[in-house]
């Protein structure tokens, strides 16, 4: 971290700070807490956007420090980076660096993104300054041109994995966590993050802000990266670990569970129940057998297991 002037924070000032907005509060955790500064201040003398990124160890494999020396080639330079080390549960995580944090926007980065473009930040904020009641701007997830075949192929046949570019500000549910941008005002409103929740924080959170009378977009001319694991093994893992998410999720928060869709644009926010659920896990992988898409079929099993195996033994005090 020093290698950026990271500036450590007082964390249990930041924990307490959330507890002012925070609607749903989990407080068993405290993590580290470092602010970078970007090149600039807006006119005020401060930063215009905190950049809050939850991880867990400050690596993940390099992409860590990737992303950070992405944001310094950014056009828009008025920001601080809120990094927020150690936490498991990415909602408190969250609510942590955006009460640490000063920006009058708020946005958010996963560990392993990467930055599509110069003009990404510059981009976000022009869209939250348009008089739209947008509540959450995010941008379209691509495969970028350097994957490999396996990351390509998970990137372009899984659902959600990836999403298609855009030439209009377009009202979507597929903005998410991975790169999404936040008014402080929107954020504070409903509650910040639920952080009682593993998995999941997306679609609840997008409904949260919908019920407050936001819009939830995604932002043209703006792209982003959030690949797949890389190999097969961690990529069964990390099916399995989702599965274990959703079942707890099922089994405790079934009312915070929502479905999200394949593609942009926005009907209504759905939810279904476990039959439900289960049949169409079953339907896609059988689907997925008939035309030999066996990486898909493997994956289903690996989420299947997780999910069997965490809602027959998972209590409510369960970390996964």
């Amino acid at each position: 971290m020093a290698h950026w002037n990271a500036q450590p924070l007082n964390a249990r000032d930041a924990l307490e700070r959330r507890k002012a907005f925070v609607k749903y509060i989990n407080d068993d955790y405290e993590a580290e807490v470092f602010r970078i500064d970007g090149s600039q201040t807006d006119q005020s003398g401060g930063p215009r956007l905190s950049v809050v990124i939850p991880t867990r160890d400050a690596d993940r494999g390099g992409c860590f420090a990737a992303l950070i020396e992405q944001t310094q080639l950014q056009t828009m330079q008025a920001f601080e980076i809120i990094v927020v080390k150690g936490d498991p549960r990415q909602g408190r995580a969250i609510n942590t660096g955006a009460a640490a944090g000063c920006g009058n926007v708020i946005l958010i980065l996963d560990d392993d993104s990467r930055l599509g473009h110069e003009r990404l930040f510059e981009n976000l904020l022009a869209a939250l300054d348009a008089p739209a009641d947008i509540g959450m701007a995010g941008c379209p997830n691509i495969v970028p041109d350097d994957a490999s075949p396996f990351v390509r192929k998970v990137m372009t046949s899984f659902p959600r994995k990836s999403s298609g570019l855009v030439d209009t500000i377009v009202d979507s549910d597929l903005a998410d966590h991975g790169c999404a941008a936040f008014p402080r005002p929107a954020f504070e409103k409903v509650g910040g993050e639920n952080e009682l929740m593993p998995r999941g924080l997306d679609p609840y959170l997008r409904c949260e802000l919908r019920k407050a009378g936001y819009r939830i977009v995604v932002v043209p001319d703006t792209w982003y990266h959030h690949l797949p694991p890389t190999s097969m093994r961690a990529l069964l893992k990390q099916f399995y670990r989702n599965g274990k998410g959703s079942a707890y999720m099922q089994k405790f928060h079934a009312h915070w569970t929502f479905d999200t869709p394949g593609e942009h644009g926005f009907d209504e926010t759905v939810q279904h129940g476990l039959p439900y659920r289960v049949g169409r896990k079953l339907c896609h992988a059988v689907t997925a057998l008939c035309r030999l898409d066996f990486l898909y079929v493997f994956a289903t099993v690996a989420y299947t297991a997780g999910y069997m195996v965490a809602y027959v033994f998972a209590g409510r005090d369960s970390r996964l």
